[in-house]
């Protein structure tokens, strides 16, 4: 019973996770936006960082 309950948490938290990231960006095109800004955020900071 106690594996059912924190199966069901965890689904929800899942659940609710996944809407709250799909509704900021609101479509799937907006989505492929959002995750390039931040690959570039990454290279950048990649970039910053490399030893000379």
């Amino acid at each position: 019973m106690r594996r059912i309950k924190v199966f069901v948490i965890l689904m929800l938290g899942l659940l609710a996770f996944a809407i709250t990231g799909l509704s900021g960006c609101g479509t799937v095109e907006g989505f492929g936006k959002d995750v390039q800004r931040g690959g570039e955020a990454i290279e950048g900071a990649a970039d910053r960082n490399k030893p000379d």
